[in-house]
């Protein structure tokens, strides 16, 4: 569309409004009460036979999404959240000047109905317009009705374009809501108690990753956007409350991809006197519930068990490399040199090769729901040494289609070990790995206290959400993603 034609549309719109307010109606007034659903409309009458006249009356409101014909009968179809309806304008019941104001609206615009219900001849559920009014006049013309938004880029831009013009769409976030829905109502189900930490931390932690950083004026300190709940929700462990979890947005000040958007939202539970076995099979009920709360019937199975592969086992079978044989990164590095592997391994820790082997070599093939189980102690600094298998952690990742979706562990309890295990991080930080969890002396100190056993999941919901909706990038599933400029 030229500037010069978009222009004159703004600008006959414009004039519309206008005279909307010049004959004295309030083009964007305050309510519209006793509005009912589409849908329920058309669950109530999806029997009704074709050509039957009915007295039942309805009040709708929506977009004006298309409309057909002139004079004395017009047809117009409405969407709203819910679905869409025809709806039929005639003359002799609207009464000219009436009719004329409706045919004179625009696409794009909303408008509140009440009618009373037929179905044509042709089998189409319409109500018969006995009254409109105006409630928001669209000042700019929407999307093509027939293409929608073709610039895949624009659609995550525009969100509210997106969801104007496409049912899947809005669709998928719908589905969303119900996935969040299914996931607390399981845990509130199971005596799991909902509490909020600090978004903004004195000292991030509880994953490894790197954080956004910002200043506080009036305590005059840096502070974190958070990484992870876990370290604050640990210490609800510690002070009794047994078992409860967190559901909101963690920030990774981390690369854009198909699967990540530095702003996510993530839920994570932990359970006194469990352990990783638990905190697996929780996974598999969470995970299932909100398949089923959706209608999932896509290509896998998320009915329990899933399988259960040790990560070195995985990593061998799929890069010919034993990562456990190989405890340091010259020793790995020169392992995965001697497969004739594509990996970089310059600069890189062994926990970092590890992980690289993992994304590349592993991720990928894992489409069915699985767990990777059996973490090394350097991935792991939070998790629990395996009492059996040296140098091994009581640790799960959980992944389908291709990428993590949940990841869990038996708590690490003993300040002591804890202690160390930060000083290893450090270690880390210190050699070059820039995503190592920082010294929290704080959460030491609350573990000197005593935490009983205990297990810790954090499951993406932004992916799950990717899983049951068969999306494969995570910005079809979060409103608004972080774009370039």
């Amino acid at each position: 569309m030229s500037d010069d034609l978009r222009e004159d549309l703004l600008a006959t719109r414009r004039a519309k409004l206008e005279r909307l307010r010049a004959d004295g109606i309030d083009p964007f007034p305050s309510s519209y009460p006793g509005v009912g659903p589409i849908a329920a409309i058309h669950a109530a009458h999806a029997d009704l036979p074709d050509g039957t006249d009915t007295e039942d009356a309805y009040r709708v409101a929506g977009r004006i999404h298309a409309r057909r014909g002139q004079g004395k009968m017009a047809f117009v179809d409405l969407d709203d959240r819910s679905g869409r309806i025809q709806l039929q304008a005639k003359l002799d019941v609207l009464g000219e000047e009436r009719m004329e104001r409706l045919l004179a609206l625009d696409l794009g615009d909303l408008i509140g109905v009440d009618g009373t219900l037929f179905r044509s001849r042709r089998g189409e559920l319409t109500l018969r317009v006995d009254d409109f009014a105006v409630l928001a006049k669209s000042l700019r013309p929407p999307p093509d009705k027939h293409h929608g938004l073709a610039d895949v880029e624009l659609r995550y831009r525009r969100r509210e374009l997106d969801l104007m013009t496409d049912e899947a769409a809005r669709q998928v976030f719908i589905d969303r809501a119900r996935i969040v829905s299914s996931v607390r109502r399981t845990l509130d189900d199971d005596g799991f108690v909902e509490v909020e930490t600090p978004v903004l931390q004195p000292l991030y932690g509880g994953a490894l990753a790197r954080p956004f950083t910002t200043h506080h004026n009036a305590l005059d300190r840096t502070l974190y956007l958070r990484i992870a709940t876990e370290l604050y929700l640990k210490r609800c462990i510690v002070g009794g409350l047994e078992r409860v979890y967190e559901m909101g947005k963690d920030f990774r000040n981390e690369g854009l991809s198909p699967k990540h958007n530095p702003e996510f939202t993530m839920i994570e539970w932990y359970e006194a006197y469990g352990d990783y076995t638990d905190a697996m099979r929780r996974v598999e009920e969470v995970v299932s519930a909100a398949a089923a709360a959706v209608d999932y019937d896509g290509e896998v199975s998320f009915a329990a068990p899933w399988p259960r592969i040790p990560l070195a086992t995985a990593i061998q079978e799929r890069s010919g490399v034993d990562v456990l044989a190989h405890r340091d990164e010259a020793a790995l590095s020169a392992a995965i040199a001697a497969q004739g592997l594509d990996l970089p391994t310059a600069d890189r820790t062994w926990p970092q090769l590890v992980d690289d082997l993992l994304s590349k070599y592993v991720e990928p093939e894992l489409q069915s729901p699985t767990f990777l189980t059996d973490y090394p102690i350097e991935l792991s600094p939070f998790a629990k040494a395996d009492p059996e298998r040296d140098g091994l952690t009581e640790r799960f990742e959980a992944f389908c289609f291709g990428m993590e979706i949940a990841n869990g562990y038996s708590e690490l309890n003993d300040p002591d070990e804890q202690r160390r295990r930060f000083e290893a991080q450090v270690r880390l930080a210190d050699a070059g790995d820039d995503e190592t969890a920082p010294y929290d002396e704080v959460f030491v100190q609350a573990l000197e206290q005593g935490m009983p056993p205990t297990a810790g999941v954090g499951l993406g919901i932004d992916r799950l959400v990717m899983v049951l909706t068969d999306r494969r990038t995570i910005r079809e599933v979060v409103l608004f993603p972080a774009m370039r400029d």
